[in-house]
């Protein structure tokens, strides 16, 4: 879903497994893939994002997190926003002290939201006979928690790390067991 006011877009944009949520309140992830055209028909390019992010550092300034691009409704902070390779990874914390926040962290937790989407204004974009847009330079103004990312595959992945664990957990008892079995022959 691609929405525009006052010049502000937003995209829904995690690939799937691509958000973690770890030690309760971390959180991490890709809010923008490169070169994959989402629902809107755009596309984000590898560079888009190295402007914004150069000019809220060199002001002190901080990409906002908030739940469901509500700007009455921040929930906790991004710590780290680089691009890489892959997209815009992000990793931050919800605060615990904020009552929504909470609410997201137990929705998290039991796969009700599971999507990462980005607020921006389109700095330089191109425009392909169809209409579909190549962004290349965005002013990146927030990344959102949302129940309805833009990718269809845009998931977080948090049961899987509680299910690896588990599994993990499994293993190691098995070991245990194997030892014990060992040390007794």
């Amino acid at each position: 879903m691609l929405t525009e006011e006052s010049g502000l877009e937003r995209k829904f944009c995690a690939a799937g497994g691509a958000v973690t949520m770890r030690e309760g309140c971390e959180i991490a992830g890709y809010a923008s893939l490169f070169g994959v055209r989402d629902q809107g028909g755009d596309t984000v390019m590898p560079g888009a994002y190295v402007a914004a992010l150069k000019r809220l550092a060199a002001r002190g300034g901080k990409v906002k997190m908030l739940w469901q691009h509500d700007p009455a409704q921040p929930i906790g902070v991004w710590e780290d926003v680089r691009e890489d390779a892959h997209g815009l990874h992000v990793r931050g914390r919800l605060l615990d002290d904020v009552a929504r926040a909470r609410e997201a962290a137990a929705l998290i937790a039991a796969g009700a939201i599971d999507g990462l989407s980005i607020g921006y204004r389109t700095v330089r974009a191109t425009k392909d006979a169809g209409g579909r847009r190549s962004l290349t330079e965005l002013d990146l103004w927030e990344v959102s928690l949302v129940t309805f990312p833009m990718l269809p595959e845009a998931r977080l992945n948090g049961k899987a790390e509680a299910d690896e664990a588990a599994a993990l957990e499994e293993m190691a008892a098995a070991l245990r067991r194997a030892g014990e079995v060992l040390a007794g022959s």
